[in-house]
């Protein structure tokens, strides 16, 4: 028999406010929290807005020996771990160590530590003989991107598989879909599983300012993000982290343990196509959204609430909603569908589980959030985008999908507890 997967604690540290009151809080009331850019100055950027996190390590608890080695990616992971962990209420003491896994995501890693220490080192140049110190003692834990699993992994001392997990923009979902499939599959009973990214750093903003993916709309950056929306003009980067507890269902179960829901599918495809480009038709979106359905033997149409990708670049908005009428078919146009990344950015790596939190929340509060400033319909983008305001709706069966640069392609469902029974 396959063993169910539940989820039995979140924690997220997002723009807007740190844990997951306050994340609820911005989504549900459909403000927005992109902003000037404060962490660096932006001058000479196309793009000069972002959503940054408020962000103190030492007020949330963290070790200032853990602040002084951790890059700040990496800081939020950890804040948002330690949340899910005392929202679960698992004593790790009590568990089994080798049967609690970890699956963390990110696209950019320690990109900010290396582009600090490259910037020491390059300035120095081969002055080797003088000092061989050319750069911080910890940039061997910003080049490895495994630091983030293995980190993690010590906090909380899991010794089961641990796993870092880089595939662009769909890291987080991916990430979650490991960590699901680690407990299904047999391989650890307990997975702490989510994504990291802080990409606000002058090299990941000159990079997509180079290929013009982000917004220019630099004098009006609380509208800036507008995904769906006919005058959308690329997306508004975004940082932060979000962790969820998984557990096998019936171990949840002996411990008691609130169960907020059930993942039930996850799948990824790539599209071998071009590394930012997408086809039109939606065809490996699709193709994620149907396989992740087949995996939970659910008919299309049960789905309640579509959890989008939602970037607010032209091209990617066309894909999602092709793909999404591609596999719902005629349901696809009495779905919600909304795109949270109007109202947190886009974090990279990190959005795909920030994404995942913000459908367990819509399922425990039965709440769709909205997608903030769309205002004039595309006619290529044809779906409800549940426009601005939060729409309470009965909520079972959730789908959240993503796209990254690279071709990926994935999807993950989620049923609550109104939707499986048994």
């Amino acid at each position: 028999m396959t063993r169910r997967v539940a989820v039995t604690g979140i924690g997220v540290v997002a723009p807007g406010g740190i844990g997951v009151p306050a994340f609820w809080d911005l989504l549900s009331s459909g403000r927005t929290a992109t902003r000037g850019i404060t962490l660096f100055d932006p001058e000479g950027l196309r793009s000069r807005i972002a959503a940054e996190c408020d962000f103190d390590p030492l007020a949330h608890g963290l070790d200032p020996g853990l602040v002084e080695r951790a890059d700040r990616y990496i800081q939020f992971a950890v804040v948002a771990a330690a949340e899910a962990v005392a929202d679960c209420g698992i004593d790790f003491g009590a568990e089994d160590p080798w049967r609690v896994a970890v699956s963390l995501g990110s696209a950019v890693g320690g990109t900010t530590r290396l582009e600090h220490d490259y910037v020491l080192v390059s300035e120095r140049g081969q002055r080797w003989d003088v000092d061989h110190r050319a750069a911080g003692p910890q940039l061997h834990r910003a080049f490895s991107p495994s630091t983030l699993a293995s980190d993690v992994a010590e906090y909380f001392g899991a010794q089961g598989p641990v796993q870092t997990v880089s595939t662009g923009c769909t890291s987080g979902l991916d990430a979650v879909g490991y960590g699901f499939h680690t407990i299904e599959d047999g391989r650890a009973d307990i997975c702490i599983a989510g994504a990291s990214d802080s990409p606000i750093s002058p090299i990941t903003m000159a990079c997509f300012d180079a290929i013009r993916a982000t917004s220019p709309n630099n004098d009006d950056p609380a509208h800036a993000s507008r995904p769906f929306d006919a005058h959308r003009d690329g997306f508004v980067m975004g940082e932060g982290s979000a962790v969820l507890v998984l557990e096998e269902l019936e171990h949840a179960r002996a411990r008691g343990a609130h169960v907020y829901c059930e993942i039930r599918g996850y799948a990824t495809f790539g599209n071998a196509y071009h590394m930012t480009g997408l086809t039109s038709e939606g065809l490996e979106m699709a193709r994620a959204i149907d396989t992740a359905l087949g995996q939970a033997r659910l008919d299309p149409s049960l789905i309640d609430y579509v959890n989008a990708h939602g970037s607010g670049t032209r091209q990617n908005d066309r894909h999602e909603t092709a793909a999404v009428k591609r596999s719902l078919g005629a349901h696809a146009y009495d779905t919600p569908m909304s795109s949270i990344k109007s109202m947190v950015g886009h974090s990279l790596g990190a959005i795909g589980a920030i994404e995942v939190v913000a459908c367990v929340l819509a399922l425990a509060h039965q709440v769709v959030p909205p997608t903030a400033n769309y205002e004039t319909p595309d006619p290529e983008c044809d779906l409800d985008y549940v426009p601005r305001t939060a729409r309470p709706r009965k909520l079972a069966h959730v789908l959240s999908v993503g796209s990254g640069f690279g071709g990926f392609q994935s999807a993950v469902l989620l049923t609550g507890q109104a939707g499986r029974k048994r």
